[in-house]
C-alpha cells in the first residue's frame, strides 16, 4: 500500500489511511448520525480503514465494536489503528465477507449496526480499475440486500440499523430494509447548500419495528449562507478539525 499515514480524528485518537483506503464526509455524517448512548456492543459493516468505529470509541468509553471488513489490505491499516490507540480490548477486526457471518460473529447479540455502503449500483456508471476503489464504490461485492441482511442477522429484537446512500436509491434502500425487517423510522436529507439539491441521505432502521411513524428531520446543510461550514457541521467535525495536522 502507498501513502500510507495517519489522519487525526480528535482526543488523541488517529487512523491510518492510504491513497485506497480513505474517508470523507460522509463517513463522519454516519458515524454522528449514528451514535446511540446506552449501547454496548455495535458493529461496522465494510469499515474500509475503521473511522466510524474509531469515532464511536472516541465518544464512548464503554463500548464494544467489531469492524468487519473484506479486504485484506484495509483491515491490515485497521489493525495498524487499533494498536496505535491502545484498543485490543475494545475494537475486533473481522476480515470477512458480510454475507457469511455465520460462525464469525455471533448473531442477534449487537445493539446498533451500521454501514457506509457502495453508492452505485453494479453495471452502471463508470467503474475504477483499482479494485479497492471499485468495491468501495459499486456493489461489485455486496449488495443493499446484502448488507441489509447481515445487519438483521446480527442485530438483537429491537436494535438500530443505520446507513447512509444517495437520494435516488432511497426507493431501494426502504425496500430492502423492510425484506429484512428492520423499519426505518428515522430520515434525514444532507445538502451541501440551500440552493443544491440534497446529495445524501442518512436513515434509521429498527430491528422488527412496528411499521410506519418515520420521522423525517431537518435537512442537515453542509455551508452556511456566506459558503462556510454550517453551525451543525462544525460541531458534528468537533475535535476531528481540530486534531491537528497530519502526522507521518
Amino acid at each position: 500500500m502507498n501513502d500510507i499515514h495517519r489522519e487525526p480524528l480528535g482526543n488523541g485518537i488517529e487512523v491510518y489511511v492510504s491513497e485506497s483506503y480513505r474517508f470523507s464526509t460522509d463517513t463522519v455524517l454516519l458515524a454522528d448520525f449514528s451514535k446511540q448512548p446506552h449501547t454496548k456492543k455495535r458493529a461496522d459493516l465494510g469499515s474500509g480503514c475503521g473511522v466510524i468505529p474509531l469515532l464511536w470509541l472516541r465518544d464512548d468509553p464503554g463500548l464494544s465494536v467489531t469492524a468487519v471488513e473484506l479486504q485484506e489490505n484495509a483491515c491490515e491499516l485497521l489493525r495498524k489503528s487499533v494498536a496505535f490507540n491502545h484498543l485490543e480490548e475494545r475494537l475486533t477486526v473481522c476480515c470477512a465477507d458480510l454475507r457469511d457471518l455465520k460462525g464469525r460473529l455471533p448473531f442477534g447479540a449487537f445493539d446498533a449496526v451500521a454501514c457506509n455502503p457502495p453508492y452505485k449500483q453494479d453495471g452502471t456508471g463508470l467503474k475504477n480499475p483499482e479494485s479497492a476503489k471499485l468495491i468501495a464504490r459499486h456493489e461489485a461485492e455486496c449488495t443493499l440486500d446484502d448488507v441489509c441482511g447481515a445487519a438483521s442477522r446480527l442485530l438483537q429484537f429491537g436494535g438500530k440499523f443505520f446507513l447512509c446512500q444517495r437520494p435516488e436509491r432511497l426507493p431501494d434502500v426502504t425496500e430492502s430494509m423492510r425484506r429484512f425487517d428492520l423499519e426505518p423510522k428515522r430520515l434525514r436529507f444532507v445538502q451541501q447548500r440551500k440552493s443544491k439539491a440534497p446529495k445524501l441521505f442518512l436513515i434509521e432502521g429498527r430491528k422488527g419495528g412496528r411499521r410506519g411513524f418515520l420521522d423525517v428531520m431537518p435537512t442537515l446543510f453542509i455551508e452556511d449562507e456566506s459558503g462556510g461550514l454550517s453551525k451543525e457541521m462544525t460541531e458534528i467535525y468537533g475535535c476531528y478539525r481540530l486534531g491537528g495536522k497530519r502526522a507521518q
